[in-house]
């Protein structure tokens, strides 16, 4: 079995990922007994689909590559740089203490969620096809449908004690034509997306090298992503760790919850505060959001602010 290993720099613990996956409803992750993260998903570029079983380990996290076997040097070194940008242990994250002792509210988030970094989607690839599935639809519709695309079109990755089905490769939306609950015309936006990520257009190293100004506009050129699906692709999907995300509907209520604001901020007030938490301030957005859904269960649909 080919294994490789993540040293964290900085504050980082696996358990609150794993806590973290399991209110993500897009990522409809469901935990085991075992406390490891089970991870199946198209490798960026080759797009072959893989498993990993990822513990914690000294000072970071162990993967274990269990598909496909026996696995190629070459593919392991992708599958673990991979892993790295999911968990976001390919960002230096030991100046974010710094930022909680800039700032009190931030500092009290950090010590709510020790050691929670942002947990990505797969791939930007991945992120843009969710964007696309959940266009005006609920949160938990959209995961029901993206569940019922990887059982139906992804490929199946066996852990030992269950299964787990990958989201499909692009080779395989690049073929779509219908599919239950998808309406209008977001088949053939995921058609589009799949070619643009056959072509390299979606890739997360190109899109964290390029300007954010000049990533999201190259992001907005494919169908079916705008604004908001845009910030999401390179935010969540390609990791990009120093942004605050100007079309994210709830993060200036989480602001004013977490600040005890009277008011939600103006865009430039949130710019203003946004200032102290560079250059982490996807992380802080984060752990902004996770304290929004523990106060009012609004992301999830429990609380009495749900909805999409």
């Amino acid at each position: 079995m080919s294994t490789f290993t993540l040293t964290a720099k900085g504050p980082f613990s696996l358990a609150p990922s794993l806590a973290f996956l399991e209110g993500f409803t897009p990522a409809s992750y469901q935990p085991g007994s075992d406390p490891a993260l089970k991870l199946a998903f198209p490798i960026e570029g080759s797009w072959q689909t893989v498993g990993v079983r990822v513990r914690e380990h000294a000072g970071g996290v162990r993967g274990e590559v269990l598909s496909p076997q026996p696995s190629e040097k070459k593919l392991t070194e992708a599958v673990r740089a991979q892993v790295a940008r999911i968990l976001s242990l390919d960002v230096d994250g030991s100046g974010f203490p710094d930022v909680g002792r800039r700032d009190k509210v931030v500092a009290g988030l950090q010590q709510r969620y020790p050691g929670l970094r942002p947990v990505c989607f797969y791939s930007p690839y991945e992120a843009a096809a969710w964007a696309i599935i959940g266009h005006r639809i609920r949160i938990r519709q959209a995961a029901a449908i993206k569940t019922r695309m990887a059982e139906q079109l992804g490929e199946p990755v066996s852990f030992g004690d269950d299964t787990v089905h990958a989201f499909p490769a692009p080779q395989r939306l690049a073929e779509l034509q219908a599919f239950p609950g998808l309406s209008g015309r977001k088949p053939e936006w995921l058609r589009a997306l799949a070619h643009g990520a056959l072509e390299g257009r979606l890739d997360a190293a190109r899109l964290r090298a390029l300007p954010a100004e000049q990533a999201l506009a190259t992001l907005k050129e494919l169908p079916g992503i705008g604004d908001f699906s845009a910030e999401l692709v390179l935010l969540r999907g390609a990791g990009d760790p120093d942004r605050v995300p100007h079309h994210e509907p709830r993060l200036a209520r989480a602001v004013a919850v977490a600040y005890g604001l009277p008011a939600t901020p103006s865009d430039d007030e949130l710019e203003q505060l946004s200032e102290n938490w560079r250059p982490y301030r996807t992380w802080v957005c984060l752990l902004l959001r996770a304290h929004l859904e523990d106060v009012t269960g609004e992301i999830s649909g429990t609380g009495p602010h749900a909805g999409r």
